[in-house]
């Protein structure tokens, strides 16, 4: 089949070919008239799985024959080696190396964040799985002067690095990369004294890993071996090559730099590499002036001088398009356009970027025509609905159940499936939700839920509540436990949660579609390995797990579109698609930015002869190649992201620019080309963002709207007063719509919850306080309210601790001016309702005023607290009247204790940190003018006429009010003017 010399066996085929159809098709005409057991003699080694597949699937279109020996080159390492045991599970080496790397962050806590353990073990695993795969050993990192002129950040980690040389040794298990590479060095020397007489061939591979290499090399040195490289630039003249590695630095992130290496190893030079077909390459001309574009920097001059010999550059782009998006949205759309086209005239299309975000969005965009592209890369688990569900009840282990936690969790779509009562659960869930969001509390407990279940009477509601509490209580432990104990107690209550009350977890939801199926493997894997794991507490189970489940993947390909698929950079090497969309081309998206290492420093790689980051980026560089080669193609960027403009990714910038130069070969007007037939997608996703004008929807007026006389309100207090003034809208939304808006459903220590709590403190301070009290015995007293208070009423604390600091800093200022205020009279009335109906009209006034004392000549001084900022004298007057319609009030009896009393005036105590005061003077006429404005107010709401106006004079524009989304504010501006509107 192959020529017998002595050099390697190396061929190729060129960027955008067909590489299963191609490598078949070559393979056949080979083998000629041969028997039909020749093909079925042939070995062909290959490198991916999505290859292999292709490849079996290309055999089939020659029709009925013996199929060759098709293999993964990754399972060699599964083969039998005498003397060397199993690969040892990856996860079983994660999680010992997870032992050792806590240990160490015990140890030196300032090295890393005990969360990020986890993550360090994984990158730890992979830095021991490139030293294996590349031949370094242990004792590389024993060399002397590694970490010389170097932060201590890296003998630190250096120093930890050398204690995984256990790894290494003869003794131990051996890793799955440690033993591929073992077996095929094992493979390589038995060739050497007994080489196979039949055909073996390793295809696909760009030999960019250590053991690969290895096994190419060996396969191109046997006498029926040969090794069929992808994507191989064969328009690149040899002192193009040499240039690779001329300079002082290897030019790594070159596309071709890793064949350059191979043929430096095997001892042959890039001349040497063979066509494996003829005429493979979709479109040459394109390919030739990829290649000039990707030159490297030191040989760029030579753009003017080979750029003379392209020919019309117009012709070789005009099945090249060029995408360039304002936003990330626009450009995911334009890019879901083109593939709806391509699925309507029944063209193969696919995407290809590393970009995990602008996919999704592509696939969302699909969705609105119901096409479902077959994504390569699957779902990660923990984005599923099973993967969902078992990181909620991981982190609801050892720690108090917030609202929203316990709410996630009952609301998921699988929880409460396996007991026939679905619907009951989402009823109960209801009910519960507003309760907690009411009433609170924002942590609770298995007896709150009792004490609320209680209420209604309700059997199968109770057994509901017992259900959730008995789960509740079972996941308060927070000791540390063995990390095999975690995971059947997370298993459990999984399980519990997905059957609900009185099912079995059999019945369930949980584990019946195949993300049940993937996560159910993940967790019985970390079962069985769990006795490797030690001792873990919740929050690093929790960790552990999300860990665990983003690193698994789901795919569903029963609903995909047969022509419309979602490929990572490496299926670039497959090809088989009419049109390539390559997307994402922004630097630092594609070539993305070499992750950094925490163990080891760039230099300090090279001197023990690992990889550099180049490397990656040659790689990514490779996959741009091959796939730009492809019959169609549209390159795709977004000039901004969601912070700041993009810069356009290294490839797609030499290529515009090698046009945008070469003007008597037609490059700018080839370059506007591409950009033309770009911004027709652009102007197309525009256009589907726009409204249809035909069904144009006017903006909402200003609201004001007039319900009938007898739906309005006939009773507010003071504060619904100064709402009335200040935001009619809201009265009308509360009291005659009755609308209450709901709490966060994440509680906070908010400003709402502070201010009831200190007003609390100051009630029971002040109402239990004792004749003669020293300022000292006053200031113990409030302080040991207030934390006693806290400690009741607050559940976070942080915010008992703060707020009480808060209090401390005031608090002397505060006892002072309580002092004086002992001398003039005493409280006799704290938080105590009071009421007068007025005069003119059928309307009752109430109030709840924080304090009122009795003076002692008779009058009386009512006082209020602000934790917030103290309203001036001029907005007392025209807007917050709160304190002298309290004031008129008590003129008038509206207080029982109390009767008709004179006012001597109101006072704002401010409860911040400089503790200010603000008193206003009280006289007739003003309380006399204030009352007369109120009945003016109350009977012009009493006519129908009068519209309920919303955001009528509120102090600041910038607050959001709680009714603005119910009045459409955003809309309409405040310059507007309201539009009256009977309603009811």
């Amino acid at each position: 089949m192959f020529e017998r010399d002595a050099k390697p066996h190396f061929f190729a085929l060129p960027p955008g070919a067909n590489f299963p159809r191609a490598l078949v098709a070559g393979l056949v005409d080979r083998l000629g008239d041969s028997p039909p057991d020749q093909l079925a003699r042939v070995t062909i080694y290959l490198n991916s799985a999505r290859m292999l597949r292709h490849v079996r699937e290309t055999f089939s279109d020659h029709g009925a024959r013996l199929l060759p020996r098709l293999r993964l080159i990754a399972d060699i390492g599964a083969d039998p080696l005498r003397g060397v045991r199993p690969a040892v599970s990856g996860l079983r080496r994660r999680l010992e190396l997870a032992q050792l790397v806590s240990r160490l962050l015990e140890r030196e806590a300032d090295f890393a964040p005990g969360a990020a353990a986890f993550d360090l073990a994984d990158s730890l695993a992979r830095l021991m799985d490139e030293m294996q795969g590349e031949g370094v050993p242990p004792g590389a990192l024993e060399r002397a002067g590694l970490a010389e002129n170097h932060a201590a950040h890296w003998e630190r980690s250096l120093a930890f690095i050398r204690i995984v040389a256990r790894y290494f040794g003869p003794d131990a298990q051996p890793d799955a990369e440690a033993r591929q590479r073992l077996a095929v060095e094992a493979l390589a020397e038995r060739w050497k004294s007994a080489p196979p007489q039949e055909p073996v061939i390793v295809a696909g591979s760009t030999g960019s890993r250590g053991a690969t290499q290895v096994l190419m090399q060996a396969v191109a040195g046997l006498p029926a071996g040969a090794v069929v490289l992808p994507g191989f630039d064969f328009d690149m003249p040899e002192f193009a090559w040499k240039s690779l590695c001329s300079g002082p630095f290897a030019a790594e992130d070159h596309p071709q730099y890793r064949f350059l290496r191979l043929c430096e190893i095997v001892g042959c030079n890039s001349a040497d590499i063979r066509r494996w077909q003829d005429g493979t390459a979709p479109n040459p001309m394109r390919n030739r002036v990829i290649s000039l574009s990707l030159r490297p920097a030191p040989v760029t001059d030579q753009w003017m001088s080979e750029g003379r010999a392209l020919g019309d550059l117009a012709a070789a782009t005009s099945e090249l398009t060029l995408i360039e998006a304002q936003t990330q949205r626009q450009e995911a759309l334009s890019i879901a356009l083109c593939l709806r086209r391509a699925a309507g005239d029944g063209r193969r299309a696919a995407l290809i970027t590393p970009d995990r975000t602008l996919t999704r969005r592509v696939a969302a965009a699909l969705d609105r025509w119901r096409i479902i592209p077959d994504d390569s890369a699957g779902q990660p688990l923990s984005q599923t609905a099973p993967g969902r569900l078992l990181r909620h009840t991981a982190q609801l282990i050892g720690k108090p159940v917030a609202t929203e936690t316990l709410l996630v969790l009952l609301k998921h779509p699988l929880t409460a499936t396996g007991a026939g009562a679905r619907g009951d659960h989402l009823r109960f869930t209801r009910d519960l939700e507003l309760k907690l969001r009411r009433h609170g509390p924002p942590f609770p407990t298995s007896e709150d839920l009792s004490t609320w279940a209680a209420g209604y009477g309700e059997d199968a509601r109770k057994a509901w509540a017992e259900w959730l509490g008995s789960l509740i209580d079972g996941a308060r432990d927070r000791r540390e436990q063995p990390l095999s104990t975690w995971v059947e107690r997370h298993l459990a209550m999984t399980e519990a949660f997905a059957a609900g009350p009185g099912g079995g977890p059999q019945g369930s939801e949980l584990w019946r579609e195949e993300a049940g199926r993937v996560a159910l493997a993940a967790m019985r894997e970390l079962s069985f390995e769990a006795p490797h794991g030690g001792n873990y507490d919740p929050g690093r189970y929790a960790n552990l797990i999300t860990s665990l489940l983003g690193k698994a993947t789901v795919r569903q390909i029963q609903a995909a579109h047969p022509l419309i698929a979602i490929w990572g950079t490496l299926e670039a090497r497959v090809q088989g698609a009419d049109l390539v969309i390559l997307a994402g081309l922004n630097d630092g998206v594609w070539p993305e930015k070499p992750s950094p290492d925490p163990w080891l420093s760039r230099q300090m790689r090279q001197k023990v002869g690992l990889l550099s980051p180049e490397r990656q980026v040659g790689l990514s560089a490779h996959d741009f190649q091959q796939a730009a080669g492809a019959p169609e193609v549209v390159l795709s960027r977004a000039i901004r992201d969601d912070e700041a403009q993009t810069v356009a990714s290294r490839w797609l910038a030499r290529l515009t620019n090698l046009l945008d130069g070469l003007q008597e070969q037609g490059g700018k007007r080839a370059l506007e080309g591409m950009r033309a037939r770009g911004s027709v997608w652009t102007e197309l996703a525009k256009a589907m963002d726009q409204p249809d004008p035909d069904h144009k929807i006017d903006p909402a007026p200003r609201p004001a709207p007039r319900p009938p006389v007898g739906a309005r309100s006939t009773r507010l207090a003071v504060t619904g007063i100064r709402d009335l003034i200040r935001d009619p809208y809201a009265v009308y939304a509360r009291h005659i719509l009755g609308l209450r808006p709901l709490d966060p459903l994440r509680a906070t220590a908010d400003a709402r919850i502070r201010g009831n709590v200190l007003h609390l403190v100051l009630e029971r301070f002040v109402g239990t306080r004792p004749k003669d009290e020293s300022a000292q015995a006053a200031l113990s007293r409030l302080m040991a309210v207030a934390e006693s208070v806290l400690l009741s009423e607050v559940p976070w604390p942080s915010a008992q601790r703060l707020w009480l600091a808060r209090l401390a800093r005031a608090s002397e200022k505060f006892i002072e001016a309580e002092s004086s205020r002992a001398v003039r009279g005493e409280p006799v009335i704290l938080e105590e309702r009071g009421s007068v109906s007025l005069q003119n009209a059928t309307f009752t006034l109430t109030a709840r005023p924080d304090r009122i004392d009795l003076l002692e000549d008779g009058r009386i001084h009512i006082y209020d607290y602000k934790t917030g900022q103290i309203p001036t004298e001029a907005q007392v007057r025209a807007f917050d009247k709160q304190l002298l319609l309290e004031a008129a009030m008590a003129l008038r009896g509206g207080f029982r204790l109390l009767g008709p009393r004179e006012v001597e005036g109101v006072t704002y105590i401010g409860l911040g940190g400089d503790a200010k005061e603000r008193t206003i003077a009280i006289d007739h006429d003003t309380l006399d003018q204030t009352w007369d404005g109120l009945e003016k107010l109350i009977a012009s709401y009493l006519l129908r006429e009068t519209g309920y106006a919303s955001r009528r004079a509120v102090f600041d524009e910038r607050r959001e009010g709680d009714y603005d989304q119910l009045a459409r504010f955003g809309e309409w501006q405040m310059s507007d003017a309201p539009k009256p509107e009977d309603v009811g």
